[in-house]
């Protein structure tokens, strides 16, 4: 069982940030230079995000969400790249395609209540 220490703890506060960045990038104006801007902090902290999961593992190894780690690592650079290539509807997908499946989706797992993040939410609630 895992309990809150710095890895876990920089983890889950990068992961929120991406999770408020991103919202505010998917309804902001894209091509500014603040979006791009704000995009570069976004991507680092989802690589930042990923990378701290390996950290993070059971005594048994490696789980599953570790693949979607690696997932999200090659994503990142081919978001990044269709960007630079001005690919817009694959930089457009594939970004969209991350902020719901790697941080939204991923981060409601984390809310069950036999996880690290889900037992402290609803230990607080009552």
């Amino acid at each position: 069982m895992h309990q809150w220490n710095p890895v876990i703890s920089i983890h889950a506060l990068l992961a929120a940030a991406a999770i408020v960045l991103g919202a505010i990038l998917l309804r902001a104006r894209k091509g500014t230079s603040a979006h791009r801007a704000a995009g570069w902090v976004w991507v680092i902290s989802m690589a930042a995000v990923a990378s701290l999961s390996f950290a993070i593992r059971r005594p048994e190894g490696f789980s599953w969400i570790h693949g979607l780690s690696v997932f999200t690592l090659v994503s990142l650079v081919w978001g990044v790249l269709c960007a630079r290539l001005h690919r817009i509807k694959n930089h457009r997908y594939t970004m969209i395609s991350m902020y719901f499946g790697a941080l939204i989706i991923t981060g409601l797992f984390t809310l069950l209540p036999d996880r690290l993040l889900g037992k402290a939410l609803w230990g607080a609630l009552g």
